[in-house]
Protein backbone atom coordinates (compact mmCIF):
# COMPACT_ATOMS: atom_id res chain seq x y z
CA UNK A 1 0.00 0.00 0.00
CA UNK A 2 0.92 3.42 -0.48
CA UNK A 3 1.65 5.63 2.57
CA UNK A 4 -1.31 7.71 0.94
CA UNK A 5 -3.87 4.65 1.08
CA UNK A 6 -3.14 3.64 4.05
CA UNK A 7 -3.50 7.46 5.49
CA UNK A 8 -6.97 7.38 4.40
CA UNK A 9 -7.65 3.74 5.35
CA UNK A 10 -6.88 4.33 8.97
CA UNK A 11 -8.61 7.54 9.06
CA UNK A 12 -11.79 6.15 8.22
CA UNK A 13 -11.16 3.19 10.44
CA UNK A 14 -10.51 5.41 13.37
CA UNK A 15 -13.27 7.67 12.76
CA UNK A 16 -15.62 4.75 12.79
CA UNK A 17 -13.85 4.00 15.75
CA UNK A 18 -15.07 7.11 17.14
CA UNK A 19 -11.84 8.60 17.53
CA UNK A 20 -11.97 12.34 18.24
CA UNK A 21 -8.76 12.98 16.12
CA UNK A 22 -8.40 10.50 13.42
CA UNK A 23 -6.18 12.32 11.00
CA UNK A 24 -3.68 13.24 13.51
CA UNK A 25 -3.57 10.09 15.26
CA UNK A 26 -3.03 8.63 11.64
CA UNK A 27 -0.05 10.68 10.94
CA UNK A 28 1.60 9.65 14.12
CA UNK A 29 0.79 6.27 13.72
CA UNK A 30 2.53 6.71 10.10
CA UNK A 31 5.45 8.78 11.10
CA UNK A 32 6.37 6.42 14.65
CA UNK A 33 4.98 2.53 13.55
CA UNK A 34 5.33 3.24 10.11
CA UNK A 35 8.78 4.43 9.84
CA UNK A 36 7.78 7.39 7.45
CA UNK A 37 9.70 10.16 9.66
CA UNK A 38 8.50 12.97 11.85
CA UNK A 39 6.64 15.56 9.62
CA UNK A 40 7.73 13.57 6.29
CA UNK A 41 3.90 12.03 5.86
CA UNK A 42 2.51 14.88 3.55
CA UNK A 43 5.89 14.15 0.97
CA UNK A 44 5.74 10.52 1.26
CA UNK A 45 2.20 9.94 -0.28
CA UNK A 46 2.89 7.92 -3.02
CA UNK A 47 5.37 6.14 -1.45
CA UNK A 48 5.30 2.25 -0.87
CA UNK A 49 5.35 1.12 2.36
CA UNK A 50 6.63 -2.49 3.09
CA UNK A 51 4.33 -4.99 3.94
CA UNK A 52 5.56 -5.99 7.29
CA UNK A 53 5.33 -2.12 8.08
CA UNK A 54 2.10 -1.92 6.70
CA UNK A 55 0.64 -4.32 8.82
CA UNK A 56 2.31 -3.05 12.02
CA UNK A 57 0.31 0.34 11.28
CA UNK A 58 -3.04 -1.50 10.21
CA UNK A 59 -2.83 -3.55 13.80
CA UNK A 60 -1.74 -0.08 15.80
CA UNK A 61 -5.07 1.47 14.17
CA UNK A 62 -6.89 -1.61 15.54
CA UNK A 63 -5.81 -0.95 18.62
CA UNK A 64 -6.29 2.71 18.88
CA UNK A 65 -9.43 2.38 17.39
CA UNK A 66 -11.10 0.12 19.96
CA UNK A 67 -9.89 2.77 22.36
CA UNK A 68 -6.45 2.45 23.52
CA UNK A 69 -4.40 5.63 24.08
CA UNK A 70 -2.30 6.69 21.04
CA UNK A 71 0.20 7.40 23.74
CA UNK A 72 0.30 3.77 24.89
CA UNK A 73 0.88 2.50 21.06
CA UNK A 74 3.81 4.78 20.18
CA UNK A 75 5.08 4.26 23.31
CA UNK A 76 7.09 7.58 23.72
CA UNK A 77 5.53 11.27 24.39
CA UNK A 78 6.96 14.67 23.96
CA UNK A 79 6.45 16.68 27.00
CA UNK A 80 8.64 19.95 27.32
CA UNK A 81 11.44 19.90 25.30
CA UNK A 82 11.54 16.11 26.13
CA UNK A 83 10.78 12.74 24.94
CA UNK A 84 8.97 10.43 27.47
CA UNK A 85 9.00 6.68 27.28
CA UNK A 86 5.33 5.67 28.65
CA UNK A 87 2.78 2.07 28.22
CA UNK A 88 0.02 0.47 30.67
CA UNK A 89 0.42 1.24 34.28
CA UNK A 90 1.61 4.60 34.01
CA UNK A 91 -0.29 7.95 33.57
CA UNK A 92 -0.19 9.95 30.26
CA UNK A 93 2.00 13.08 30.61
CA UNK A 94 -0.64 15.99 29.82
CA UNK A 95 -0.28 19.34 28.38
CA UNK A 96 -2.04 20.85 31.85
CA UNK A 97 1.12 19.41 33.63
CA UNK A 98 3.58 21.29 31.41
CA UNK A 99 2.35 24.59 33.08
CA UNK A 100 3.07 22.89 37.09
CA UNK A 101 6.75 22.61 35.58
CA UNK A 102 7.19 25.45 34.30
CA UNK A 103 5.23 27.77 37.35
CA UNK A 104 7.85 25.52 39.39
CA UNK A 105 11.10 25.97 37.34
CA UNK A 106 9.95 29.91 37.68
CA UNK A 107 9.12 30.54 41.49
CA UNK A 108 13.26 28.61 41.95
CA UNK A 109 14.42 31.03 39.74
CA UNK A 110 16.93 32.68 41.35
CA UNK A 111 17.35 29.53 44.03
CA UNK A 112 20.61 27.86 43.64
CA UNK A 113 20.79 23.76 43.79
CA UNK A 114 17.67 23.55 45.17
CA UNK A 115 16.38 20.64 46.21
CA UNK A 116 12.56 19.74 44.68
CA UNK A 117 10.33 16.40 45.84
CA UNK A 118 8.19 15.23 42.73
CA UNK A 119 5.23 13.19 44.36
CA UNK A 120 3.34 10.81 43.08
CA UNK A 121 5.94 10.94 40.08
CA UNK A 122 4.77 8.36 37.80
CA UNK A 123 6.60 8.87 34.47
CA UNK A 124 8.61 11.55 36.09
CA UNK A 125 7.66 14.05 33.75
CA UNK A 126 7.23 16.75 36.75
CA UNK A 127 10.54 16.30 37.70
CA UNK A 128 12.77 15.61 35.04
CA UNK A 129 10.87 18.84 33.58
CA UNK A 130 11.70 21.16 36.11
CA UNK A 131 15.36 20.01 35.88
CA UNK A 132 15.39 20.14 32.26
CA UNK A 133 13.94 23.68 32.57
CA UNK A 134 16.61 24.61 35.68
CA UNK A 135 19.40 21.98 35.12
CA UNK A 136 20.94 23.03 38.58
CA UNK A 137 18.21 21.66 40.76
CA UNK A 138 18.12 18.34 42.29
CA UNK A 139 14.86 16.53 41.90
CA UNK A 140 13.68 13.34 44.23
CA UNK A 141 10.89 11.49 42.57
CA UNK A 142 8.40 9.27 44.76
CA UNK A 143 6.53 7.01 43.33
CA UNK A 144 4.46 3.99 44.72
CA UNK A 145 3.60 1.61 41.73
CA UNK A 146 6.19 -0.59 40.25
CA UNK A 147 4.46 -0.36 36.58
CA UNK A 148 5.33 3.81 36.76
CA UNK A 149 8.57 2.88 38.77
CA UNK A 150 9.64 1.00 35.50
CA UNK A 151 8.66 4.06 33.16
CA UNK A 152 10.78 6.57 35.67
CA UNK A 153 13.37 4.75 35.75
CA UNK A 154 13.74 4.50 31.89
CA UNK A 155 12.70 7.90 31.74
CA UNK A 156 15.53 9.08 34.12
CA UNK A 157 17.91 6.99 31.90
CA UNK A 158 17.29 8.64 28.46
CA UNK A 159 18.08 11.86 30.57
CA UNK A 160 21.10 11.38 32.70
CA UNK A 161 22.47 14.73 32.94
CA UNK A 162 19.22 15.81 34.60
CA UNK A 163 19.71 15.17 38.46
CA UNK A 164 16.50 13.21 39.03
CA UNK A 165 16.77 10.08 41.59
CA UNK A 166 13.45 7.89 42.41
CA UNK A 167 12.26 6.45 45.35
CA UNK A 168 9.32 4.20 46.01
CA UNK A 169 7.26 5.17 48.82
CA UNK A 170 3.51 6.37 49.35
CA UNK A 171 2.56 9.66 49.38
CA UNK A 172 -0.45 9.28 51.75
CA UNK A 173 1.69 7.51 54.53
CA UNK A 174 5.07 7.66 54.14
CA UNK A 175 6.14 11.46 55.05
CA UNK A 176 7.73 10.56 58.16
CA UNK A 177 10.50 8.66 56.16
CA UNK A 178 11.42 12.05 54.36
CA UNK A 179 13.29 14.48 57.01
CA UNK A 180 15.56 16.24 54.77
CA UNK A 181 14.35 20.04 54.23
CA UNK A 182 13.53 20.96 50.61
CA UNK A 183 12.81 24.03 48.69
CA UNK A 184 9.81 23.07 46.74
CA UNK A 185 7.37 20.18 46.58
CA UNK A 186 5.52 19.64 43.45
CA UNK A 187 3.11 17.49 42.92
CA UNK A 188 0.29 16.19 39.50
CA UNK A 189 -1.73 14.15 42.43
CA UNK A 190 -4.58 11.49 42.13
CA UNK A 191 -7.44 13.61 41.88
CA UNK A 192 -10.77 12.40 40.28
CA UNK A 193 -13.37 11.37 42.72
CA UNK A 194 -14.20 7.66 42.52
CA UNK A 195 -17.61 8.24 41.46
CA UNK A 196 -16.71 9.71 38.58
CA UNK A 197 -14.30 6.97 37.37
CA UNK A 198 -17.00 5.37 35.31
CA UNK A 199 -17.72 8.11 33.59
CA UNK A 200 -14.07 9.22 32.07
CA UNK A 201 -13.17 8.70 28.38
CA UNK A 202 -12.62 5.20 27.36
CA UNK A 203 -9.05 6.21 26.50
CA UNK A 204 -8.42 7.33 30.28
CA UNK A 205 -10.02 4.02 31.68
CA UNK A 206 -6.76 2.04 29.97
CA UNK A 207 -4.65 4.48 32.81
CA UNK A 208 -3.93 3.27 35.92
CA UNK A 209 -6.32 3.70 38.78
CA UNK A 210 -4.17 3.85 40.95
CA UNK A 211 -2.77 6.98 39.30
CA UNK A 212 -6.59 8.85 38.88
CA UNK A 213 -8.72 7.82 41.57
CA UNK A 214 -9.07 9.61 44.74
CA UNK A 215 -11.74 8.94 47.37
CA UNK A 216 -13.71 12.02 47.03
CA UNK A 217 -11.32 14.37 45.21
CA UNK A 218 -9.24 15.38 47.84
CA UNK A 219 -7.14 12.72 49.83
CA UNK A 220 -4.32 13.46 48.28
CA UNK A 221 -3.89 17.44 49.17
CA UNK A 222 -5.67 16.69 52.62
CA UNK A 223 -2.18 14.69 53.06
CA UNK A 224 -0.11 16.88 51.37
CA UNK A 225 -1.17 20.09 53.39
CA UNK A 226 -1.23 17.89 56.52
CA UNK A 227 1.91 16.59 56.47
CA UNK A 228 4.46 17.28 52.99
CA UNK A 229 4.41 20.83 53.73
CA UNK A 230 5.94 20.02 57.21
CA UNK A 231 9.33 19.54 55.10
CA UNK A 232 9.36 22.60 53.49
CA UNK A 233 12.22 25.34 54.07
CA UNK A 234 11.79 28.73 55.50
CA UNK A 235 10.70 30.43 51.94
CA UNK A 236 9.70 27.28 50.18
CA UNK A 237 6.63 25.95 48.31
CA UNK A 238 4.58 23.28 47.10
CA UNK A 239 2.28 23.83 43.77
CA UNK A 240 0.40 21.28 43.01
CA UNK A 241 -2.17 20.06 39.77
CA UNK A 242 -5.52 20.21 40.18
CA UNK A 243 -8.57 19.49 38.50
CA UNK A 244 -11.60 21.51 37.03
CA UNK A 245 -13.51 22.78 40.32
CA UNK A 246 -11.04 22.13 42.91
CA UNK A 247 -8.80 24.48 43.01
CA UNK A 248 -10.76 26.88 45.89
CA UNK A 249 -10.61 23.51 48.39
CA UNK A 250 -7.60 23.13 47.81
CA UNK A 251 -6.49 26.78 48.36
CA UNK A 252 -8.34 26.89 51.73
CA UNK A 253 -6.50 23.59 52.61
CA UNK A 254 -3.31 25.17 52.07
CA UNK A 255 -4.08 28.28 53.90
CA UNK A 256 -5.15 25.98 56.71
CA UNK A 257 -1.55 24.29 56.88
CA UNK A 258 -0.54 27.60 57.33
CA UNK A 259 0.78 28.56 53.91
CA UNK A 260 1.08 32.14 52.63
CA UNK A 261 0.89 33.61 49.24
CA UNK A 262 -1.29 30.74 48.08
CA UNK A 263 -3.45 31.60 44.65
CA UNK A 264 -4.22 29.53 41.49
CA UNK A 265 -2.75 29.86 38.06
CA UNK A 266 -5.16 29.42 35.21
CA UNK A 267 -4.36 27.21 32.08
CA UNK A 268 -4.84 27.89 28.16
CA UNK A 269 -8.59 26.99 28.96
CA UNK A 270 -8.63 29.53 31.69
CA UNK A 271 -9.83 26.67 34.12
CA UNK A 272 -7.81 26.98 37.86
CA UNK A 273 -4.76 24.52 37.20
CA UNK A 274 -2.10 24.75 39.90
CA UNK A 275 -2.33 25.55 42.70
CA UNK A 276 0.68 27.56 44.73
CA UNK A 277 1.36 28.41 48.26
CA UNK A 278 4.42 29.29 50.33
CA UNK A 279 5.91 28.75 53.59
CA UNK A 280 7.44 31.72 55.91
Amino acid sequence: MTVNELKNAIEVQLQAGGCETPAFDALCLLEDIGGVGRGKVEMSLSAELPNDRSYAVLEAAKRRADGEPLQYILGTWDFLNLTLEVGEGVLIPRPETEMLCEIAAKKLSKTSGAHVLDLCAGTGCVGLGIASLKPDVRVTAVEVSEQALYYLNRNRARYPALSVTAQKADVLTDYDTFTEPVDAIVSNPPYIPDADMPSLQREVQHEPRLALAAGDGYRFYRVLAEHWTQRLKPNGFIAVEVGIGQSDTVESLFRNAGLHHVCSVKDFAGIPRVVFGRKE
